[in-house]
């Protein structure tokens, strides 16, 4: 699960898949494209404003 901050104030959290070793920077870029591409109000493209975590 990926949270992004976006302008708004609102977090928007996203479930990417993606194998074991994938580095935490393709998650968050997963997640910040799948955002981008949505209705929402434009996300924080910052690596380090972005909660990443594994479930499952």
């Amino acid at each position: 699960m990926v949270a992004l901050p976006a302008v708004d104030g609102r977090q928007y959290v996203y479930r990417v898949y993606a194998p074991d070793d994938a580095l935490p920077a393709d998650l968050f870029w997963d997640a910040w494209h799948c955002h981008d591409e949505s209705p929402f109000p434009r996300a924080s493209d910052h690596f380090d404003a972005a909660v990443i975590r594994r479930v499952g």
